[in-house]
């Protein structure tokens, strides 16, 4: 029982750490093992209750075998790291802790799990499925980035500030659900009056890929917009804060943002976009592509951008977005065309050699937690 609680306490605290992990001392792959075993057995509840843990928008998209060939990949690669390094006496709580949780999903069903499809009906849900997914994605191919070409060399993985930022993922992909029936809401109530039938039979009689640019230039318009509107109006600044106040930008670190401003601004890009009457198909490319460039200008990824660097938006120039020096504040507002800022005059100009030095907010004064940065808006300000 002693042995049982020292490694669930030596676990817990795993995840109160931060900075580099040294290879060759078993803790980077029984991180791996433990990650993975983590997510097998979040999988497993998935299969078990997918009316109540998967997103019903991408139910009708899963093959089950593949889903399935990936759960057996995880627990097999999982479980094969954790035992191996068991029985090598490599930081045993640690593995020791990944072998069992694989044990348990096998237990409970592991990549045999009978999916029942007869009781998905309209239920609230949890997007469980959105959030492993997502997560293995993203980690696997951003972290991989961010090694290869860095923005900042030796920025490690576990970079400090990493835990809220990853309650911020889980609560924004848990939350699905709730948020596309709000979005759903106040797009038709709100916007139902501005679509104009001509205008829309033209733009959706445009080419696919013209119809689809001009969509992503239409939204990154909007969220031009509103993003200037957050830093200039005090108010909704606050409530902005929340996602500048990470002193360390990386693939995750887009993540952090505060309720409010994701309601708000969807509704008014989606808003608009569903009054001029883009097609569906471009709507779902969209919502992939923003999705996408959504973590990668947070990464903490260089690449020759070359001259793309003045027509889309890349990690660096994001990046100065988020700076705390002088130069940056209120510059660099476009999230899918650089071009915009540009135009309009508020790039960051004359630091295409250089990086930022500073992050984050100038008052320095946002809690440290997921629930007080929610509620940082709406406290009275000291």
């Amino acid at each position: 029982m002693n042995q049982r609680a020292s490694i669930l306490r030596q676990v817990l605290q795993l995840f109160k750490q931060d900075g580099r992990i040294h290879p060759g001392t078993g803790m980077m792959s029984g991180v791996i093992a433990l990650f993975l075993a983590i997510l097998a057995v979040l999988g497993v509840l998935a299969f078990h209750f997918p009316a109540y843990l998967t997103t019903p928008e991408l139910r009708s998209f899963y093959n089950v075998d593949a889903m399935r060939a990936l759960l057996f990949t995880a627990l097999l690669i999982s479980g094969s790291i954790a035992l191996a390094n068991t029985v090598l006496g490599r930081q045993r709580w640690l593995n020791i802790a990944a072998f069992v949780l694989v044990c348990g999903a096998v237990a409970a069903g592991g990549s045999n799990v009978v999916v029942t499809t007869s009781n998905t009906g309209n239920h609230p849900y949890l997007g469980l499925d959105w959030f492993i997914l997502d997560l293995l994605a993203s980690s696997t191919v951003f972290i991989i980035f961010e090694k290869l070409f860095p923005l900042y060399p030796g920025q490690p993985v576990f970079r400090g500030e990493w835990q809220v930022d990853m309650k911020h993922f889980l609560f924004n992909h848990l939350s699905v659900g709730a948020v596309l029936l709000c979005i759903n809401f106040f797009v038709h109530r709100l916007f139902s009056w501005a679509a104009y039938e001509p205008l829309q039979q033209a733009i959706v009689s445009l080419p696919y890929l013209a119809e689809l640019f001009l969509a992503v230039l239409v939204a990154d318009l909007v969220q031009y917009a509103a993003h200037r509107a957050y830093h200039e109006v005090p108010f909704l600044w606050r409530i902005h804060a929340v996602h500048h106040s990470t002193r360390t930008l990386d693939w995750l670190a887009g993540s952090r943002l505060h309720i409010v401003e994701l309601l708000i601004t969807r509704v008014a890009v989606l808003g608009v976009l569903f009054a001029l009457g883009f097609s569906k198909p471009v709507l779902d490319a969209y919502i992939i592509i923003v999705g996408f460039q959504a973590v990668l200008i947070h990464s903490n990824v260089r690449l020759p951008w070359g001259w793309l660097r003045y027509i889309i938006v890349t990690p660096d120039f994001h990046h100065w977005h988020h700076s705390s020096d002088t130069e940056a504040i209120d510059r660099n507002y476009a999230a899918h065309f650089s071009f915009i800022d540009y135009a309009f005059g508020t790039a960051v100009r004359g630091v295409s050699k250089r990086l930022p030095e500073n992050y984050g907010i100038l008052d320095n004064d946002m809690p440290g937690t997921f629930l007080a940065q929610q509620a940082y808006p709406f406290a009275r300000k000291k």
